[in-house]
């Protein structure tokens, strides 16, 4: 047996070697598979679309905010790994009482790195986490060198239509702006009736007055289309409005190898548009 400890600093005891994992976590589900865990995970989300096999090979155990606990205790996994943004606290507390549950928490590029080696360790690839890992600092750390010294472009992110929600402060999307050189103007915003300072519910009177450079439309959660870019390019007429890749700015885990080249350029594109 083995003592971790997860990113939210409770203590867990599982297996050496954990051999039936489920996994509440898209991201987290990407990265076991990349890590050469397929075979151990026993169960995913409905949500886990990547790869593609994981869905066909795994139990699909709901959705990351509802939960199947009857299809979980089927499996009897010897390891769950959920992320304290994704989950619910009720479906987690829960789950806790049977089970070892590591839980991520990830708000950080820096965080979302410790977590691969984290997870590496405690499923018995430590080796192949930490070269992921290494690889993956590694390519951010060229690509915020490269924007230094270039002033910021002035950016609002939006994850969600009506209401009209976007990226706050204190999370992993705004590290990954500021990454690339963005100034995230909805950071610092109270959340107001409908949302939270992490992803705050906005009206239009305040986007229009944050005077964005750019308005980035996230491809998930909610699925912008054209007919939404022309919608805020009407309100900004004076701004860039453009889809982004959400999976690119939000899936922490081994898809963060994918990232740095994608925001290069993205960010060439948006300084010349």
């Amino acid at each position: 047996m083995q003592h971790v400890t997860d990113q939210m600093g409770r203590n867990i005891r599982l297996p050496a070697k954990p051999q039936r994992i489920v996994s509440l976590v898209p991201s987290i589900t990407e990265l076991l598979y990349d890590l050469g865990l397929g075979n151990e995970v026993v169960g995913v989300t409905r949500f886990c679309v990547h790869p593609a096999q994981a869905r066909q090979s795994a139990r699909n155990i709901g959705g990351t905010k509802k939960i199947h606990h009857d299809r979980i205790a089927e499996l009897q996994p010897d390891l769950i790994i959920g992320s304290k943004e994704e989950n619910t606290s009720e479906d987690i507390e829960r789950l806790w009482k049977t089970y070892p549950v590591w839980m991520s928490d990830v708000k950080t590029i820096s965080e979302g790195i410790n977590m691969i080696r984290k997870i590496g360790e405690l499923c018995g690839r430590p080796a192949e986490a930490q070269h992921m890992a290494q690889d993956i600092e590694a390519d951010f750390d060229n690509l915020k060198s490269s924007f230094a010294g270039q002033p910021n472009i002035r950016a609002a992110y939006l994850i969600w239509h009506k209401p009209m929600m976007v990226c706050g402060s204190d999370n992993f999307i705004g590290d990954v702006m500021r990454a690339m050189g963005l100034q995230n103007v909805f950071d610092g915003h109270s959340g107001g009736e409908e949302g939270t300072p992490r992803y705050p519910a906005i009206t239009s009177e305040e986007l229009v007055a944050s005077n964005a450079d750019v308005v980035l439309l996230s491809s998930e959660p909610f699925p912008f289309k054209d007919e939404h870019i022309q919608h805020y390019q009407y309100l900004l007429p004076h701004s860039t409005v453009t889809k982004v890749d959400g999976e690119l700015f939000s899936w922490y885990g081994s898809r963060m190898a994918k990232m740095p080249g994608y925001l290069r350029e993205l960010r060439s594109e948006l300084q010349s548009s």
